[in-house]
């Protein structure tokens, strides 16, 4: 019995490492016959894992999204990265609170000691320098207008005017196109229906409505993307005459706690995002984003290039 639990445990790490596995290559994983692993994916589902399985002779099996979260397997760097994460998750968005703390005990009650050990010792104080502007976002809220995004479904709601938060006014309607972040805050980007153009509402203003409208076929941007648009939209609040774009292997919610005001932040993928930065000079663009402790590749222009290698020979000089 123990050694087919362990084998259990096994084979439910290997499905969630990648997204599809041939049986014959399970097999040779661990070091069983193929049906063996159509008896052990059985028992998973059992458990209420939902593995789908494929036929033919590519055949193989995936781990699919259920009705209901099943138990999860982390290896020692994935469970460190969800206890941080945990301590941190409240920076910018409520509602998720007390969520967190159960979620952080739940982790660490099931992690072996040497974990343990290493997450208690990185007890996160986070201090937040934007917290002179930086305004919070309810969880659900911004799950309603992400999931507008998604689907490109109209969203209707209550925008709370700054000048006139008292004075009842009609229900904006609007095309949702992008959430973003910019200097501390949230904001959606849309086409306003009512006002035939293009509109960036803060979100902590917004109280979306349900049900949400009819879908609709996305609109271009004005702009090559929406980080030069936003940069565009707030180019009153920053007069630096250099701007210069970088792509950076690191996630994005790392990069936006250390990018400074009137930076744009855009999420490529979990490991790499866009970095839109300004300055009053190239040498001291490109010398910020050098500041980020990971691989970068630079988009432009050429005047934050060239800069970037002179400093680079002044450094290499400076050393030797």
């Amino acid at each position: 019995m123990s050694e087919t639990s362990a084998r259990l445990l096994a084979l439910l790490s290997l499905l969630q490492a990648r997204r599809d596995w041939p049986g014959a290559l399970l097999a040779e994983r661990l070091e069983v016959s193929p049906r063996t692993v159509r008896r052990d994916v059985d028992r998973l589902r059992d458990l209420g894992y939902p593995v789908r399985a494929s036929k033919g002779p590519d055949g193989g099996y995936r781990l699919d999204a259920g009705a209901d979260l099943p138990p999860l397997l982390f290896d020692d760097d994935q469970a460190i990265a969800v206890a941080v994460a945990l301590q941190t998750a409240t920076t910018t968005v409520t509602g998720i609170e007390e969520g967190a703390l159960r979620a952080l005990a739940t982790v660490r009650q099931v992690m072996p000691a040497r974990l343990r050990q290493r997450v208690d010792a990185l007890q996160v104080t986070t201090v937040d320098r934007y917290a002179n502007r930086r305004t919070t976002v309810d969880s659900e809220k911004l799950i309603a207008i992400g999931m507008a995004v998604r689907a490109q479904e109209v969203l209707r709601f209550d925008y709370a005017s700054p000048g006139a938060p008292d004075e009842w006014v009609p229900p904006r309607k609007v095309e949702p196109h992008h959430l973003v972040t910019w200097g501390g805050r949230w904001y959606l980007v849309g086409w306003d229906l009512d006002r035939k153009d293009w509109r960036t509402f803060r979100v902590d203003r917004m109280t979306p409505k349900t049900p949400t409208g009819p879908r609709f076929t996305q609109r271009e941007l004005p702009a090559p993307d929406v980080a030069t648009y936003i940069s565009s939209r707030f180019h009153s609040q920053d007069q630096n005459p250099c701007r210069g774009e970088a792509i950076l292997q690191a996630k994005a919610s790392d990069i936006s706690q250390w990018a400074g005001r009137g930076a744009f932040v855009e999420e490529i993928t979990p490991t790499s995002c866009r970095l839109v930065l300004t300055a009053w000079s190239w040498t001291g663009l490109a010398a910020t984003f050098g500041m980020f402790e990971c691989d970068l590749e630079f988009v432009g222009p050429q005047e934050l290039k060239d800069a970037a290698a002179q400093l680079a020979a002044r450094y290499q000089e400076a050393a030797s």
